[in-house]
């Protein structure tokens, strides 16, 4: 699960179960794993939306005066079809302006949309009143207001056209007549559809024939009417900005949609009137529409003609460039699916199925299946030479199939006992295979360090395998038989008992939790440990002649032991369930997690311990260098976590402080919180993203939230057999785990030694209190 926490977000993995999005997700900041926007606004407190024009209108002043300045000759009379315009650019001379300008683009479309972007705010006109931006000689646009100023800063106006470029482009994109799309639109059209939880479920080819019928639908009154209940079904709806209302008659409100989500289908697919009544919740509400005769069709593509049967393997058929069949996996029986598999490995190449297979098998063929299913029986048929060759070919595959298993789960087999007697029995087979062989030796379980209070907060500490349960925990420390309890408690002082067959209760430990041993009479006189309380005071002068860049060195190297440790399996067992595979461990996984919460516990506590307010004013400055650093080393899991705790509400109040911050580098903090914008699917998020070259640490929590939506919109079995689809689209998020680790950067021991043991206090209520001490 994660709370938002005074504009926090704080991660918390439960240690047996996964997490259960809503089946109505709301992308607000009330969502699990939903990420918060809150935009630092002056002292003046000015609207959101009128800040954001303010800042357009700003960028458009920027980006003219250089116009102005650097190429005057631009804008000019001109004539096309025996008409004049005056004073006006053509669409491909500012597109051909732009790209040479700002070195950050790549695609003339970018460009397109920045401009788009002052279209649609009516800051340049088409010649004829036209609403979409073309990059042609023979169209013309006008700046609308001419009176802009020359002294604003150039770069920082087209870094926001920029970010606002691909959502305006998008947008014009759909405007247009399904049939005039070209195939570069449909391109961007089903790359925004891979970010829109409606679509989540839907297969490549369903998405690709969406791309290219969806057609854009706006409404600008809050309380218009979409449809009423009882209508006839006409349309299927995708909410693209805004909310609706859901309505009945007899119950009245029965719900609220958000972005992302969709209503209309069922009246579609059982052809009845419309259940409910649609009421548009807020004003200026953007919807994709699939009309009914397009959804039927696809819907009848999606299910029946994509789909052939192979001896029990569904094969997705999707024609590619007119020239040859491309064939996946769709679905089909565990062993069915295997068998596919090694009939189609390549020896000289690695399969990406093979790895999806391999990654997620446990989920539907447990090793005690898999290792029986990869002997293959002789064909009955054929000469000797052609038996053979087959026996010799088919072991190979084999041999190169369990090679990859091998090298995929590594240690994670050696608990394993049937893997280990199969492998045991292969090597003898071939034995000249070292990855086989090397499987076999003797290793120590790994085990780590833990602690156990008692009441009077006396401690003892033990060495446990990471899957000890809470049975054979107790059992080390106390006799059996008696009424001891192990309780989990908080620095808040709420107490969990745990349960005699839970594991690894160490590891899922959040923030500032303990693990107390004491009888049931004791369990409520149970008082937290001062240490669980966090700091009196800030370790800003420890830290203050430290480099914000050796600090955010240090928190990447630290990032890059615990991320590299954490193996992609223990992501298939946390959101699949780990107490549903015997002996799975999620201890790495879980350690990366609380490392997000300590992280950005520990900015808010440094500002809310510092009561000095000019030395406050640069702690702020500090953190964002140390934010802007992150960025740079590609270390996106601890610069969100910097980001949000800078966003909490318990630093965010402090506007005596926030004022003598530089206006520079406020500047910068506002265009990194814009990364956290959570609409459209954190899609400025996943648009930084895209931009980067591996490898790079990813922002766990979405990564996370993302694998859980593809799990719960998606089953397991259809018609009883695997939905392979499912597998390979969880390994397409797991593959962003699978990163090499950079080189590790050079740093003074005692900036590792602060960096690795941070002091916080993760009470929000105790955190908002200091706050308010400092500025009332």
């Amino acid at each position: 699960s994660s709370l938002l926490c005074g504009g926090n977000l704080v991660v918390c993995l439960p240690p047996t179960h996964t997490i259960r999005a809503p089946r109505k997700e709301k992308l607000s900041t009330h969502t699990t794993f939903s990420l918060s926007l809150s935009l630092f606004l002056s002292s003046s407190h000015s609207h959101p939306l009128k800040f954001l024009s303010d800042r357009i209108l700003k960028a458009a002043r920027v980006v003219y005066s250089a116009l102005i300045e650097r190429n005057p000759d631009l804008i000019r009379d001109r004539k096309h079809h025996l008409k004049s315009y005056r004073q006006c650019c053509s669409g491909k001379d500012l597109v051909d302006w732009l790209m040479k300008l700002n070195k950050y683009l790549q695609s003339r479309s970018q460009a397109v949309g920045m401009w788009q972007v002052l279209v649609d705010e009516g800051i340049i006109v088409h010649v004829k009143q036209e609403l979409n931006f073309h990059d042609k000689d023979t169209q013309f646009y006008r700046f609308l207001d001419s009176e802009f100023g020359l002294n604003e800063e150039l770069q920082e106006g087209l870094s926001l056209l920029l970010q606002m470029g691909p959502d305006a482009l998008l947008t014009m994109i759909l405007r247009k007549c399904p049939s005039q799309r070209s195939a570069e639109d449909l391109e961007v059209i089903y790359e925004e559809l891979l970010h829109v939880k409606a679509a989540a479920h839907l297969s490549t080819s369903v998405r690709k024939e969406l791309a290219a019928v969806l057609v854009f639908e706006s409404h600008a009154k809050a309380g218009t009417v979409l449809f009423s209940q009882g209508d006839k079904g006409t349309s299927w709806y995708i909410i693209w900005k805004g909310s609706v209302n859901v309505i009945t008659h007899g119950k009245g409100l029965v719900t609220t949609l958000h972005e992302g989500e969709d209503f209309g289908q069922l009246a579609l697919v059982n052809d009845a009137p419309r259940a409910a009544t649609i009421i548009l919740r807020e004003d200026n509400c953007h919807f994709l529409r699939v009309d009914k005769q397009d959804f039927i069709r696809i819907l009848k593509v999606g299910l029946v003609t994509t789909r052939c049967c192979v001896h029990m393997v569904f094969i997705l058929m999707s024609t590619v460039l007119r020239a040859f069949i491309q064939y996946t996996v769709m679905s089909g029986t565990p062993e069915k699916i295997l068998e596919h598999l090694l009939e189609t490995v390549k020896l000289d190449t690695n399969d990406p199925c093979v790895s999806d297979f391999l990654l997620t098998h446990r989920v539907f063929m447990p090793s005690s299946q898999l290792c029986p299913c990869t002997y293959h029986a002789e064909p009955s048929e054929g000469s000797e030479l052609e038996k053979a060759a087959y026996a010799l070919n088919t072991k190979q595959k084999i041999v190169k199939l369990i090679g990859q298993w091998v090298a995929l789960f590594s240690q994670m087999l050696k608990d394993d006992p049937i893997a280990v007697d199969f492998l045991e029995t292969l090597r003898k087979e071939v034995s000249g295979d070292s990855r086989l062989s090397s499987m076999l030796r003797e290793q120590l379980r790994d085990r780590r360090r833990t602690r156990i209070f008692r009441p009077d907060h006396t401690s003892v500490t033990l060495m446990l395998p990471v899957n000890t349960s809470v049975q054979e925990v107790m059992s080390s420390l106390v006799n059996p038989g008696g009424d001891h309890v192990l309780v989990k408690m908080n620095s808040k002082g709420d107490r969990t008992q745990l349960k005699l067959d839970t594991t690894a209760v160490y590891t899922s430990l959040g923030l500032n939790e303990r693990l107390f041993l004491c009888s049931a009479s004791q369990v409520e006189q149970l008082t937290p440990l001062k240490e669980q309380q966090g700091p009196d005071q800030s370790t800003m002068d420890t830290w203050e002649q430290m480099c914000p860049k050796d600090i955010a060195s240090q928190l990447t190297n630290y990032d890059w032991e615990l991320f590299t440790a954490m193996h992609e399996v223990e992501l298939v067992y946390y959101i699949f369930g780990r107490h549903k595979f015997p002996g799975a461990t999620t201890a790495n996984l879980e350690r990366f997690v609380h490392r997000f919460n300590e992280v950005q516990y520990w900015v808010v506590t440094e500002v809310c311990l510092c009561t000095d307010l000019v030395k406050r004013a640069m702690l702020l400055k500090k953190f964002i260098k140390i934010a802007v650093v992150l960025k740079e080393q590609k270390n996106l899991n601890s610069f969100f976590a910097v980001m949000f705790g800078l966003s909490n509400s318990a630093v965010q109040r402090l506007y005596k402080t926030w004022e003598r911050v530089p206006s520079k580098t406020k500047r910068v903090y506002c265009a990194y919180e814009r990364l956290m914008d959570p609409s459209r699917n954190h899609r400025a998020y996943r648009l930084a993203v895209a931009k980067l070259s591996p490898p790079y640490i990813p922002f766990m929590p979405l990564l996370l939230k993302d694998m859980t939506f593809i799990h719960e919109g998606n089953k397991n079995y259809m018609d009883k057999l695997v939905n392979f689809e499912k597998m390979v689209n969880l390994q397409m998020i797991l593959s962003k785990c699978n990163s090499e680790q950079s080189p590790p950067l050079r740093n003074p021991s005692n900036i590792r030694h602060y960096v690795q043991n941070f002091e916080v206090i993760d009470n929000q209520h105790k955190l908002t209190q200091l706050s308010r001490a400092m500025e009332r």
